[in-house]
């Protein structure tokens, strides 16, 4: 039964190794974040979870500005995102105008 053997050891070998993204099922680079908290000092120890969840937090925010800036120029009767768009988007939300204290673009209208 040697053939037994080879076949039972070569299953073991065919695990593969998942990147952070696929493990998170997320589209923003976990990479990319563990890069930016390391050079820019931020703390002296980081998690690996809390790589994660600031990649996904990144993309659930840029998902909800693109939502917003969509029906934006969708109710303007166009068919691409302007930054003018995003920002009026963000300036519309109250809890997206607190958190981004700053104006996308300086076109954006003011509310009277």
């Amino acid at each position: 039964m040697p053939g037994m053997q080879s076949r039972r050891g070569s299953s073991c070998r065919q695990s593969q190794t998942r990147s952070r993204i696929a493990r998170a099922e997320l589209a923003f680079s976990v990479s990319h974040m563990e890069r930016l908290l390391r050079e820019g000092h931020y703390a002296q120890r980081l998690s690996s979870s809390a790589l994660v969840f600031l990649a996904a937090i990144v993309q659930y925010l840029t998902a909800k500005v693109l939502e917003l800036a969509r029906n934006e120029a969708q109710n303007s009767g166009r068919r691409c995102i302007t930054p003018e768009q995003v920002d009026i988007a963000v300036h519309n939300n109250a809890l997206l105008s607190s958190f981004f204290d700053t104006t996308i673009s300086q076109v954006a209208p003011t509310q009277e």
